[in-house]
């Protein structure tokens, strides 16, 4: 039996758990490819194509950034257009194209610049060597695009948020989804990695790239059981058209005079509930005042707009404060894969004689620290906190952003000070001078502060997800879900900006700098640790405040007697 409703059809038996190892599947590929790709990428930029250090960090804090900021692309292909189901689809080809360009860069030698003669004579990629690599990167990025935005919604879309049993089960997604994408990373930084190091890149970027193609496969084997939706208009069209009906009116007196309900108009974007009026943001109440001479049946929409589509715009405009202080723990994040890595090759990386661990492996960390940290939450912190706060999910998802914020700043604060012991090390066996020389003291010292940005990503990260997802309108998700990514994407280009300055500015006599391009031994590191960890101080000040005056979305539900746990969510100006 077939249900449609103004554009949303869905079958009452599709969805559910049944589709979750469909798309886990698509999720854990692109994971795989995506870190497979990130956690040795810095090596694969100095040891092959030998770029300079932080040329090499910006090159890949860059291609983070552009992955990121795409989603805002695949959420506007996907909610006007495409819908959610083939827009991961199309993106899953093109990451898959991506992919294999950058295996064959890295198996045909004349992609590559020839071995360094010695330690000093290295000769950088050629201009045509670089375009090739930025080609594949780019495809990636435009891949990552429409699936980051889409496949998160489209596997909460499988529950039905009206049923309060199935609300548990989205909230719980969410924690499982960031479980089952860090197992996969992993994978990566573990297999992957040591298959780079120690057999070769064309098969290091071989096998994610066969990964990816299988997962495309089972993704489009699972059509038949998703519950799908059908693309219910742009949502940046309908923002602009609010922003220009205010301001068109922006000389006409406030008016109770509104356009509450044109179901006709609204049916297709509140499948859930109306969002209802509320006093912040008074002035792009215009867009709803009904003057003498509109129609209030079929309005023109850049004139006249109902008050739930006011409030879709006043929903994303509440939330930007809350989306900016994501940016610096991402700024913190990135250095994992650029100048810990860096660190890590220096140190003693043996587990036995014989064997040593790959400095990009000891992401491991992260990961494992995320995992349990995920795990825990939702199946013993959840519980406990519950008896305490009443809440069903614990604490509230500002909350644990807010955990997540004092966990990263104590995770630079640390890492500047192992800095400083990895140093003092090098400086008592006189290897200063020596870039290349291993230093005598174990890379496990790096596991604190590894761990603590895995703990501060399984709080921050899913909640700030958590919170997009669930404060954005329901018709706007994949846009939600895209702004999450766009954090992550200024987030690295902070990262490369804020390299950038640091590298140009401490630059001093005889090549000295915080940040050197051959021998971080002697830099100071621990200095620009220090710097991320008091932006991050005065970020957390700040995110204290936007939460405190933060208001909650408010919404009417379209069957009050169906759920009582969504009327817990209608609070108008709940502020946490």
């Amino acid at each position: 039996m077939e249900q449609q409703k103004n554009g949303y059809h869905t079958r009452r038996k599709k969805g559910g758990l049944v589709t979750m190892p469909f798309i886990f599947a698509n999720e854990i590929t692109e994971k795989l490819a995506v870190v497979g790709f990130n956690a040795n990428m810095i090596s694969y930029l100095t040891t092959q194509l030998h770029l300079p250090l932080t040329k090499a960090a910006n090159t890949l804090t860059n291609f983070g950034g552009t992955s990121s900021l795409t989603p805002l692309l695949g959420a506007f292909i996907s909610d006007d257009y495409a819908g959610r189901f083939w827009t991961i689809t199309a993106a899953s080809i093109i990451y898959q194209i991506g992919m294999i360009t950058l295996t064959i860069s890295a198996v045909l030698p004349h992609l590559r610049p020839p071995p360094c003669k010695g330690e000093e004579v290295c000769q950088e990629a050629s201009t045509g060597q670089l375009a090739v690599l930025y080609i594949s990167l780019l495809l990636g990025a435009l891949g990552s695009g429409g699936i980051r935005p889409c496949v998160v919604a489209f596997g909460a879309d499988q529950f039905d948020e009206s049923d309060p049993k199935q609300t548990t089960k989205t909230w719980s997604y969410f924690n499982w989804y960031y479980f089952v994408m860090g197992a996969s990373m992993l994978v990566a930084v573990t297999v992957l990695v040591y298959i780079q190091d120690n057999v070769g890149w064309g098969l290091g970027f071989g096998i994610p790239a066969t990964a990816m193609f299988l997962s495309i496969i089972a993704f489009i084997v699972g059509y038949p059981l998703y519950k799908n939706f059908d693309p219910a208009g742009s949502p940046f069209t309908r923002l602009i058209q609010v922003a220009v009906a205010a301001f068109h009116k922006r000389k006409i007196p406030h008016s109770n005079n509104l356009l509450y309900q044109n179901d006709e108009l609204d049916a297709s974007i509140s499948l859930g509930g109306k969002l209802v009026h509320t006093e912040q943001l008074k002035f792009l109440d215009k867009a709803a005042i009904v003057t003498e001479e509109e129609n209030t049946k079929k309005p023109n929409l850049w004139r006249l707009s109902t008050v739930h589509r006011v409030e879709e715009l006043k929903s994303i405009i509440r939330m930007g404060p809350i989306w900016a202080s994501g940016i610096l723990l991402i700024t913190a994040y990135a250095q994992q894969s650029t100048f810990q890595l860096q660190q890590a090759k220096t140190m003693d990386r043996h587990l036995t004689k014989s064997f040593q661990i790959p400095a990009a492996s000891m992401s491991v960390f992260t990961f494992l620290a995320m995992l349990t940290t995920t795990a825990f939450y939702d199946r013993v912190f959840i519980r406990v906190a519950r008896r305490f706060t009443g809440l069903d999910r614990g604490i509230t998802f500002l909350q644990r952003m807010g955990i997540g914020f004092v966990i990263s700043i104590l995770a630079t604060f640390v890492g500047g000070f192992i800095e400083v012991k990895r140093k003092n090390v090098a400086k008592a066996h006189g290897l200063i001078e020596h870039s290349s020389a291993t230093i005598p003291i174990s890379v496990f010292w790096l596991v604190p502060q590894y761990s603590l940005h895995g703990i501060a990503e399984a709080f921050m990260s899913i909640g700030h997800m958590e919170f997009f997802y669930d404060q954005a309108p329901e018709s706007m998700r994949s846009t939600a879900v895209a702004l999450f990514w766009t954090s992550i994407s200024i987030g690295n280009y902070v990262s490369t900006l804020l390299v950038t300055l640091v590298h140009k500015f401490t630059k001093g006599p005889n090549g000295a700098n915080w940040l050197p391009d051959k021998n971080l031994n002697k830099g100071k590191l621990e200095y620009f640790y220090w710097l991320i960890t008091i932006l991050q101080f005065i970020n957390l000040i700040y995110y204290l405040f936007c939460a405190k005056f933060y208001t909650y979305k408010p919404i009417q539900v379209h069957d009050k007697e169906d759920n009582s746990s969504e009327e817990n969510q209608i609070e108008l100006s709940t502020k946490v």
